[in-house]
């Protein structure tokens, strides 16, 4: 009798249903990867409300090595039993992106232009062997797949932020060049946000400044106890003018972790920056358009706009430093964990419908098993 694997599967806008799938067979350049924890993303809850079908969702996996082929562990530096970071790409690692090290921009696992590429917590389940996302018991790990070993003193929760920090890392230190003096604006207080401030600080930012709504006042009191040098409530005060109180010539870089702000972010961003040669990191998922962009005002101050859009090998790795080092307290951001018949609320709550005063959301595939 084959083995069964339970999973919560996406079967349409904001429906989750209960599925098993036989366990797959490994053979030598692959492997199965028991899930400890899986995060949920804010791009978790957009994707929840798109018609998009039969997809195992849940990127951000950490799991146990349960039964690997000998190339593959030799190709990942594991053993069997090793706790992992599994990155979400499934790269071919044969073109030209590949070979610089940027896999993350690879043809073969971008979802956004490729409706036949691989990546976990978008691919659907109908591509064998099945088990492509995080919300299920087991994970199906190929030969590209992209592994971290954890470190031995950080918890399968703790490596459960390890995707939204490597993501801080490299959206401040790598596209920002955040380092020594930098004065940093960052725009919402979620998983990203926070990240942000944790990789400012550590590279030697002189003041972060991060703003919310009133409804984040839970996550600004985080902000600060990671490190933020100020926070502002956009609600109760303009931001640009405290901005400008607190630093008159404006700051160094602007990096936009807002949710669904979108040209309103921008637009406090680039008047936020100081007089010259400024960066913006910015998202574009809620901002489709933008006729009326001031490019003026970008030109005038001779900014640079880079685009915030996940991470590279190297990102993943020192956040895994990070979080061994416990010199942050991230525990503060890790605020719910949910079971696999709770992904629908853990999901909701995300988004704001659900639970109150989550920051980090978890799925632990194991926590409603008697």
């Amino acid at each position: 009798m084959v083995e069964k694997v339970p999973a919560a599967v996406k079967m349409g806008p904001y429906e989750t249903v209960y599925r098993e799938f036989d366990m797959p067979q490994i053979d030598d350049e692959s492997a199965l990867i028991k899930v400890e924890i899986a995060g949920i993303c804010g791009s978790d809850v957009k994707n929840y409300g798109k018609p998009i079908q039969n997809v195992i969702m849940g990127h951000e996996n950490v799991g146990v090595v349960a039964k690997a082929g000998r190339k593959w562990l030799a190709r990942k530096g594991v053993k069997e039993g090793d706790r992992i970071l599994l990155e979400h790409y499934l790269p071919d690692m044969t073109c030209e992106w590949c070979h610089q090290g940027e896999y993350r921009h690879c043809e073969a696992t971008d979802w956004h232009t490729n409706p036949d590429a691989i990546r976990y917590g978008y691919t659907s389940a109908d591509h064998a062997p099945h088990l492509w996302g995080g919300f299920a018991h087991y994970l199906y790990a190929p030969w590209n797949a992209i592994v971290h070993k954890v470190p031995d003193n950080v918890t399968a929760e703790l490596a459960g932020i390890a995707t939204p920090l490597a993501n801080g890392i490299q959206w401040a230190l790598f596209e920002a060049g955040i380092g020594y003096g930098s004065i940093v604006l960052i725009q919402g207080p979620g998983q990203q946000g926070l990240a942000q401030i944790v990789a400012c600080k550590q590279a030697g930012a002189d003041c972060i400044i991060i703003t919310g709504t009133s409804k984040d006042a839970q996550r600004l009191e985080v902000a600060k106890a990671l490190g933020a040098d100020y926070t502002i409530d956009v609600q109760k005060e303009d931001p640009l003018a405290r901005i400008k109180q607190i630093v008159p010539k404006g700051v160094d870089v602007s990096i936009d972790c807002t949710a669904g702000a979108g040209t309103a972010a921008m637009l406090l961003g680039i008047a936020a920056l100081k007089r010259k040669a400024g960066i913006l990191v910015i998202q574009g998922n809620e901002m489709p358009t933008f006729p009326d962009f001031p490019i003026y005002k970008v030109t005038q101050k001779y900014a640079q706009l880079k685009s915030a859009r996940g991470h590279s090998y190297k990102a993943c790795e020192l956040a895994l430093r990070q979080l061994a080092s416990h010199r942050f307290p991230l525990e503060k951001a890790m605020t719910h964990t949910f079971g696999l018949k709770e992904v629908d609320w853990a999901i909701k709550s995300v988004g704001g419908k659900g639970a109150e005063g989550v920051i980090h959301v978890s799925v632990n595939p194991w926590k409603d098993v008697a």
